[in-house]
Formats: C-alpha cells, structure tokens, sequence
C-alpha cells in the first residue's frame, strides 16, 4: 500500500486517556472523518453538561462528532456506513462495539488496550496490574472481534511499572505511549510490515469494571498487598478503611520500619503515630500510612491529619 496514502479513519473514544491517540493522528496527516464519543453528561454542582475530552479536541479540529446514545442505533450505523471508513480506531469508548459497527470499515476496527493482551482483558487493565503487584504493563493494538479484547494482536510496548507508581501515573505514561504505537500500527499496515498473530486464551487474565466495594482493605492481607491496593485504586475509587465509624480513604503509603513485627496486635492496629506517618499492623509487617482523606474533608497528609484529630497508638482501623 502506498505509504502517503491516508486513511479514512473514524476515531471512537471518550475519556482523556484516548486525547493523545486523536492528536497523534492529526499530526500524522492521517483522514479523520468523524469523532465518535459519549454523550454530554452532567457534571458539578450545577449539574452543567459537560463533553468528554475527545469531543472538545475533535471540536477544535473542525471535525464532526457523533454521541449516539445507543451503539445499534440504525440512524447511528447508517451514518458510520455512508461516511466510508477504511478503519475505526477505538480507545477506551465505554461500550461494545455490536459484530454490524465491526463489519463496516474493510480493514477492520484497530483497538488500543492498556495491557499486554492476552494479560488483563476488561475494562481496568491498569487499576488491577498494579493491584496484583506486576512489574510491568504496556500498550496492545489489536483488530477487534466480537470478544472482550480477543482479537488478533498488531503491535505491543512494554512499560515498567515502578513501586510507587499509581494508577494515575500509569494512565499518564499510558496513554501518550498508546498514542505512538497507534501511529506505528498505521504505518505498519500501509506497508504490509505487520503481521496479525492470534492470542493465547490459555495465557488470559481478566481485569473487571471497579467498583466501590474493591476498595475495602482487609488489614489480614500483608504490607506489599495493601500498598498494591492503595496505589492501584488511587485516584479511584481509592482504598478504604474504617476509624471510629467512619470512612477514611488512604491514596500514600509504604512498608514500615518493623515497628509491628506481626505480633500479639491484630491487623489493623494501630502501633506508632509520629511526623513521619500512621503505623499500623497488617497481616505480615506494618504499613506506614503518608497521605489520606476523611470522609466528607479534603485530602491532606498523615500528619495534617494527626494534628486535627485524637488518632493514637492501640486504635484500630476496620
């Protein structure tokens, strides 16, 4: 295929994470006929209609936008029909693309997934990477099919994922890395260079929508697992604990200095309060607790924390 020969591409994305991968294709030269993105929701305290980050981008670029409310809408497919796309690129849209939107453009739907597939398939990659203590991660193209990110891998990146590294830091390297290898899997098709190779399912792993509930710490769990939870859950739905019946989120903290040796204290206790932090057991070592949030106040650090309220040693978090 002749290298300066542009596709037509529709771009479907919603949320922040898939800005760069819409840019980069701007400054590709490559043919953006439509955006494809969520419909403006309300958000505030005024409840004032918003539009997702995508849509502000393509809005910019004098580019036209489609926010169907319903995926199978027949005005919806009717529309992505007549406008002849070559391929849709899809990063991060929010819902599934239905087998009649995937059979439209000729070469097919490029999807660009924040996990090295088959690894974490699902809706949170990152989040559960980082929750189930991996050291590294990385960006996948593939071409969609009707599964839950099983299609036929094109290119892929590793990416280190350093100990203290959250979720939102590694949303942020992500997705300008994700914006690169969408750009080289173009170029790759264009000139034949790339190959589709399918995945292994037996290699598979899952990394389901987050909920509220995930982020509940079991003090049980030893030290590196509840870090693991505080970093992959920060900045949501953010890890959770509960001091004199009330809800306090904790987004910093690090192994201690074996203060808490697991002793006669049950986890959750908690054994040393100093400038430094909240000392409390879990079910291996301590856990230094840095920064947090009470419920209904702003986030503040641990020691902004201590000075406001009557937190000492013997307490317990549940």
């Amino acid at each position: 295929m002749d290298l300066d020969k542009t596709f037509r591409i529709i771009f479907m994305g919603t949320p922040e994470f898939a800005v760069p991968s819409l840019k980069a294709l701007f400054e590709a030269g490559e043919e953006v006929v439509a955006v494809v993105t969520q419909p403006d929701k309300p958000k505030g305290r005024g409840k004032h209609l918003t539009s997702p980050p995508v849509k502000e981008l393509a809005v910019k670029h004098n580019i036209s936008v489609l926010q169907p409310e319903k995926i199978q809408d027949e005005v919806f497919i009717r529309a992505v029909k007549e406008l002849l796309p070559d391929t849709i690129v899809v990063i991060a849209y929010g819902k599934i693309l239905p087998k009649v939107v995937l059979d439209i453009p000729p070469l097919g739907c490029i999807n660009v997934h924040a996990s090295l597939l088959p690894r974490y398939r699902g809706a949170a990659p990152i989040n559960w990477a980082i929750i189930n203590g991996e050291k590294e991660t990385g960006i996948a193209t593939m071409l969609m099919d009707e599964g839950m990110d099983t299609g036929d891998i094109l290119l892929t990146e590793k990416v280190e994922i350093k100990g203290d590294d959250t979720a939102a830091d590694m949303y942020n390297k992500l997705k300008d890395i994700g914006a690169s290898l969408l750009v080289k899997t173009i170029k790759g098709l264009k000139s034949g260079t790339i190959i589709p190779a399918p995945q292994d399912d037996s290699q598979a792993t899952y990394a389901p929508m987050l909920k509220k509930e995930d982020g509940r710490i079991d003090w049980t769990t030893g030290a590196e697992g509840i870090k693991n939870l505080i970093r992959g859950l920060n900045p949501w739905p953010g890890a959770y604990t509960r001091w004199e019946g009330k809800q306090i989120k904790i987004f910093k903290a690090e192994r201690g200095k074996g203060q808490g040796a697991r002793g006669k204290e049950e986890p959750g206790t908690i054994i040393n309060v100093s400038p430094e932090g909240i000392c409390v057991t879990t079910g291996d070592s301590d856990l230094l607790i840095t920064e947090l949030q009470p419920e209904n106040k702003n986030k503040m650090s641990a020691s902004e924390f201590i000075r406001g309220y009557r937190i000492g040693k013997g307490q317990i978090f549940d």
